[in-house]
């Protein structure tokens, strides 16, 4: 089973998958949180959609509550904030665990992905960023202090596309 078929969950609870979610384009996953020090790193998720949303790519967000608690509320309070304060256009999934005994089937195949170290394993911290292809190859990893307008966040988009 590609990744891009392993069953998801709406924030809305709907059942899903990236290719439902994306369709025929490149996705750039990433682990959100709304109370975070990291929490700006939406404003740089908005304009990646903005920018390269019709060029065949999207982010999709996975609230997590794993990290210090960051993600505490409701589906329909992370809906809310996202949209106001941030303005996100992009597909949100589910709260779901992406380290640990829970961890979801797809964070198991992403976390197998080295990031430019060469280090796989556990997601460290809310907004880790791996880019899905079209395919469903995974590939590149970048931490969560990697901002979304790194030029190297950037420069693996573009290839994708």
């Amino acid at each position: 089973m590609s990744i891009r078929d392993i069953p998801l969950r709406t924030l809305a609870d709907a059942p899903t998958t990236l290719a439902e979610l994306a369709g025929d384009k490149a996705v750039l996953v990433v682990n959100v949180a709304s109370r975070c020090g990291l929490t700006p790193q939406y404003a740089g998720l908005v304009q990646l959609q903005q920018t390269y949303g019709e060029a065949g790519f999207t982010v999709v967000g996975v609230p997590c509550n794993q990290f210090m608690g960051q993600e505490p509320g409701s589906a329909e309070e992370i809906q809310e904030f996202c949209s106001t304060a941030y303005g996100v256009d992009f597909p949100l999934l589910a709260k779901t665990d992406v380290n640990g005994e829970d961890r979801h089937p797809l964070y198991d195949s992403l976390t197998r992905t080295p990031d430019a170290d060469g280090e796989a394993g556990d997601v460290q911290w809310n907004f880790e960023k791996f880019l899905v292809a079209r395919d469903g190859e995974i590939l590149a990893r970048f931490r969560p202090r990697t901002e979304p307008k790194d030029p190297a966040v950037i420069a693996a988009i573009e290839k994708s596309l």
